[in-house]
């Protein structure tokens, strides 16, 4: 039935305090995409992240945000372009002082959509991603939604991967609900299971109003901090695997 990454967005201590299950989550992933201190994450958790990564044999991804981390990386901030990829950039920067071998970035929260929304946003964090790629000798590609950031990506070189979520409630124009708007988060693990099965053999996802939405992706995520984040994971990794389908980085 052919394969499918699974990443989740990890390492997002705040204040010291871990936000999710890490070390449950890393056991049934294959991608982590790791806080970087934008929005949450220190040196220390960066460390320990990169460390679960190798002993669960995850692939290693930055999560990078607006500098934000009063509201957690989920507000636009407004500023200037070179700033923006500074900002991005030692973020990168973290996660390598860190040990982590990056294999792809995926943008957080606010800075995700403004970079599928706006090409300036796009365009400044791809000059970092493409940096980072120039000073590993090697692309590191863009995860993300597509948009501006995938045709950002790909005028660099960098490459791009489209993703599609499982906890996420999805409308029927294929865009994802607001958080704060009824629907947005799913928590059920049987049905977010079976959604990630169908995304996978049928390419396909039930948006709010029962309509069905085509959604092309090479990844799948689940957010570490929701509360039914392990049980979720758990019931996608198990659904996976009964249907035949390996949980596989792509990187």
């Amino acid at each position: 039935m052919g394969a499918i990454d699974l990443n989740a967005d990890l390492g997002e201590t705040v204040d010291g305090v871990p936000t999710a299950d890490d070390e449950a989550m890393f056991a049934v992933i294959s991608s982590a995409s790791i806080a970087c201190g934008g929005h949450a994450g220190d040196a220390v958790s960066l460390r320990t992240a990169v460390d679960r990564a190798a002993r669960h044999g995850v692939a290693v991804g930055a999560h990078p945000s607006y500098p934000d981390r009063a509201g957690f990386g989920r507000l636009p901030v407004a500023m200037p372009d070179d700033d923006l990829t500074a900002s991005i950039t030692a973020q990168l920067e973290a996660l390598t002082a860190a040990g982590g071998d990056v294999r792809y970035v995926k943008p957080h929260g606010a800075l995700y959509h403004a970079v599928s929304a706006d090409p300036a946003v796009a365009a400044a964090v791809v000059r970092a991603v493409a940096a980072l790629s120039d000073r590993l000798g090697r692309a590191v590609p863009l995860l993300g939604l597509g948009g501006a950031g995938e045709r950002s990506a790909r005028a660099a070189g960098i490459g791009f991967v489209a993703e599609a979520f499982l906890d996420r409630g999805y409308l029927p124009d294929g865009a994802l609900v607001p958080r704060g708007s009824a629907g947005a988060l799913l928590a059920d693990p049987d049905l977010v299971a079976r959604r990630a099965v169908r995304l996978v053999t049928e390419g396909v996802v039930q948006a709010t109003d029962g309509t069905t939405v085509p959604v092309e992706a090479a990844s799948l995520c689940l957010h570490g901090d929701s509360p039914s984040a392990v049980a979720m994971a758990r019931a996608v990794r198990a659904a996976l695997d009964d249907a035949g389908i390996a949980v596989k980085a792509p990187w």
